[in-house]
């Protein structure tokens, strides 16, 4: 059996300093895979669990280094001598980074990689007078974590023996079995909900809701912490009979200790230049921005509920 320090994990980013996703000041590391394709992710390079390969169009010159780099053939040059990437046959990358190596640019760069819980307990360790001092710690993010539930158990655990206060961003879609093992190593859960229509849910993010809300049921029984998390779009989800079936439902929780309120995430557009950079398109169209009287109004309907609900403004 493989030590558990030694079990490895596929991350696509580290944030230090960290102060909106857990108290104090946190160290967030982005496990890479998802099983929900939500329209509006602002982390498309982690929806797989493979490299991604991205291109900065702005930053290349057409020099054709990577072309001649890439073993796969994913680089071209069309017929107006412009640099082009093949992105359905970038399937076949293998994340070598030769084309990254090649560039001059910084027009190019693989995301994600393959770390051992060691290795990230390390990198943890370093800001742990900042976790002491603030009442932090780490997150575990992505992506969606509980899409390597072992590797995450792993380094929750080990953080656990180090005194390191512990949380995860999860979507709450995982087996029952999984989101159990990983619970025992985790201090506080940031569970995401994003429509409580199982047919409106599946069609924003291609998959019903059912597991996710018997996932959220469980953790509440079981006395595990648990936030409430909820990303807003205008016309999507915030209005008056969503934002009151959402309270209905947590009602019956507002006076568990472990239950732990409800923090409202104004959409943005911080991940949207990501997808041409990924050869994708973002599904979104217009701009769901909800203003702040918005915001009020929704946070004013949650308190009618006496359910303990903040803003969550980046």
């Amino acid at each position: 059996m493989m030590n558990r320090m030694e079990q490895k994990a596929t991350i696509f980013n580290i944030q230090k300093y960290n102060l909106y996703d857990g108290p104090g000041v946190r160290t967030l590391i982005f496990f890479q895979g998802c099983p929900l394709r939500c329209k509006w992710c602002a982390n498309p390079e982690g929806l797989e669990r493979r490299p991604r390969l991205m291109f900065k169009a702005a930053s290349c010159i057409n020099c054709a280094a990577c072309v001649v780099a890439c073993p796969q053939g994913i680089h071209k040059l069309n017929e107006q001598g412009n640099h082009v990437i093949d992105w359905q046959w970038s399937n076949t990358c293998t994340g070598c980074g030769a084309c990254v190596s090649a560039c001059m640019q910084n027009a190019l760069s693989i995301v994600g990689e393959t770390k051992t819980v060691s290795e990230l307990v390390d990198i943890i360790m370093e800001d742990k007078l900042f976790y002491d001092i603030s009442g932090g710690g780490v997150t575990l993010g992505g992506g969606e974590v509980l899409m390597q539930p072992e590797a995450a158990a792993a380094l929750l655990k080990a953080c656990k023996q180090e005194g390191i206060h512990t949380a995860i961003e999860t979507c709450g879609f995982a087996r029952r079995e999984d989101i159990l093992n990983v619970a025992q190593y985790v201090d506080l859960f940031l569970f995401d909900l994003k429509h409580l229509d199982g047919r409106r849910h599946k069609e924003l993010t291609g998959i019903a809701n059912e597991q996710i809300l018997e996932n959220l049921e469980t953790l509440l029984i079981k006395n595990y912490n648990v936030k409430i998390r909820m990303p807003l779009l205008k016309n999507i989800n915030d209005s008056r009979e969503e934002i009151q079936a959402v309270a209905e439902t947590l009602k019956p929780y507002r006076t568990m200790p472990n239950f732990q309120g409800i923090d409202l995430l104004p959409y943005h557009k911080l991940g949207v230049n990501k997808y041409q950079q990924l050869g994708k398109t973002y599904a979104i169209e217009g701009d769901p921005s909800l203003s702040e009287t918005d915001l009020d109004r929704i946070e004013s309907w949650i308190r009618q509920y006496n359910l303990p609900v903040r803003v969550i403004r980046h």
